[in-house]
């Protein structure tokens, strides 16, 4: 059964720092892209970051470019989202999410607040 567990959500203020994890199991690790998302209140999921397996690529949003870092322990089954410089439109429920060619997981959602 694969289980994507994130952690690492919370409250921090504008200009603050947070790191989110995702541990998957139950996968080859290796073989997926990892991303993260997120979905702000009333609003549709959103792509954040993604992190290619083959070649270690990383993507992110135009409106965290520069802010975010998304990268990956192999050894860890862990992904990451380093998140900096918060602000208050990055309040968001951040999901986890392992894609390969034929299958897509998905976490249960981490809340991070920012306030002002």
């Amino acid at each position: 059964q694969v289980q994507l567990v994130e952690s690492g959500g919370g409250l921090v203020q504008t200009g603050g720092s947070l790191r989110l994890s995702c541990t998957a199991s139950g996968l080859t690790f290796n073989q997926y892209t990892m991303a993260w998302f997120r979905q702000p209140p009333g609003k549709d999921r959103e792509f954040v970051a993604s992190h290619i397996h083959k070649d270690g690529s990383t993507y992110y949003a135009d409106s965290v470019k520069g802010r975010f870092t998304i990268s990956r322990d192999i050894a860890k089954n862990t992904v990451y989202l380093q998140m900096n410089n918060l602000k208050l439109e990055d309040a968001a429920v951040y999901y986890c999410n392992a894609l390969s060619t034929y299958e897509q997981y998905w976490g249960q959602g981490t809340q991070v607040t920012v306030s002002s």
